[in-house]
This record gives structure tokens, C-alpha cells and sequence, in this order.
């Protein structure tokens, strides 16, 4: 008697096993269910919506010549100071280095002797000035200059210097020039420059040889092609 009633309650025990289990395994499925759905959640990339200001950049045009036109003060020793114009062309050779050259034209004053006095000592002819020169550049600081927030321009900074020739007082007389600009490209075939410049040449007109230094400041435009 003992026996069957082990034997039944042995069978009862096996039959809630399955029970038991399927109860155990249920939250467990349901936790791996929602970490999976959690790691898929987390997985997705974020996109910020982010408002993009658009900014032109004017580049130098892939030719490399540029040819302009300039206009401003000279200041020429003892002679006061005029207005001057001329024309330049220039070649880039390298993004850094380029080759110009300018002819620029002022007609002078009255040196102060002169005024005192009453004398002349050039004539009317004589008191134009006119150079030449050819010379090198080097592109120091190249940057961006910006207006507002949607233009932005490339400019340099520039050292320039050269060799040349001035016509004045009746006479050639050889020329070094040293000076420095600024230059921002506006468009890809348009330029604006500020260059100033140390013109420096022997005069005798007063009787005795100098050496005159003839500051020519300028504004400018050119084009390239």
C-alpha cells in the first residue's frame, strides 16, 4: 500500500516538472526579447538635423596670367606728391611665386628751390615721370577674407621687388623697387590689390648726385585669362 502511494505521488511530481519549467523559462524569454529590441534601439545611428550655410569660394582661374590696371599717390623726392596710373602684367609661376610688370606715369611739382626762387629747372616736358620695372612676388600669408556669412574670398599677402627704369628730368635712370600688397580674389578671373612700393634711383639735379627714395602707393584691379 505504501508503495502505490509513492508511486502516485512520485507520477504527480513528474507531471508539474514541465510545468515548472515552462513557467521558469517564460520570463526569461521575454528579458531576452526586450534586450534585443533595446540593442536595436540603441544601434540606430542619431542624425542631427544640422542647416548647412553655403559659402562661395572664388578661386584664381586655371590660367595664369593676369593683366590690371592701377591708380593712386606718388611721392617723388623733392618733386611732391601726385597722382599716378599705370598698367601691370603678371604670370603666376607657382601658387607661391609670380613675375610682373608695370609702367606707371605722374607728372611732378615744382621743387621748392624753385618756388623760392623763381628759377626752372626742368621744363614742362621734363617734370613727367614714367618707369618701368619687372619684378618678382612671393605670396607670404594666403587666407580668406569673408563678408558676412555667405562670401568667403582667397587673399595673400605679397613681397615684391625688382629692377627697372624712370624717365625723368631728361634722363633713364635705373630703378630698384621693393614694396608689398595685399590681394583678394573677388571672382575666379577677378582681383583687387593695395600695393605700396619704394622706388629708388639717383638724381642730380641740384647739383649734386642722391639717391632719392619715391614712395608710390597704389589700388588696383586685373584679370585673369
Amino acid at each position: 500500500m505504501e508503495t502505490r502511494i509513492q508511486y502516485i505521488f512520485l507520477g504527480l511530481a513528474l507531471l508539474a516538472m514541465p510545468s515548472v519549467n515552462l513557467l521558469a523559462a517564460e520570463p526569461q524569454e521575454q528579458t531576452i526579447e526586450q534586450d534585443s529590441v533595446e540593442w536595436e534601439e540603441a544601434s540606430q545611428l542619431v542624425e542631427p538635423e544640422i542647416e548647412r550655410t553655403k559659402v562661395d569660394i572664388a578661386d584664381i582661374d586655371a590660367l595664369d596670367l593676369e593683366i590690371g590696371a592701377f591708380f593712386g599717390m606718388m611721392n617723388v623726392e623733392d618733386f611732391g606728391t601726385n597722382p599716378v596710373s599705370g598698367i601691370s602684367l603678371a604670370y603666376h609661376v607657382t601658387e607661391d611665386i609670380f613675375v610682373a610688370a608695370s609702367v606707371g606715369q605722374t607728372d611732378t611739382e615744382q621743387t621748392s628751390f624753385e618756388v623760392i626762387t623763381g628759377a626752372r629747372l626742368l621744363t614742362d616736358s621734363e617734370r613727367e615721370l614714367v618707369y618701368y620695372d619687372l619684378s618678382v612676388g612671393l605670396n607670404l600669408l594666403p587666407g580668406e577674407g569673408f563678408i558676412g556669412e555667405s562670401y568667403a574670398f582667397n587673399s595673400s599677402f605679397y613681397a615684391i621687388a625688382g629692377i627697372g627704369s624712370t624717365k625723368f628730368a631728361g634722363d633713364q635712370r635705373y630703378t630698384v623697387n621693393v614694396g608689398a600688397g595685399y590681394r583678394v580674389v573677388a571672382m575666379d578671373w577677378l582681383a583687387f590689390h593695395i600695393e605700396v612700393k619704394d622706388r629708388i634711383f639717383d638724381i642730380d639735379i641740384l647739383g649734386m648726385d642722391k639717391t632719392t627714395h619715391n614712395i608710390n602707393y597704389n589700388v588696383g584691379f586685373s584679370i585673369f585669362f
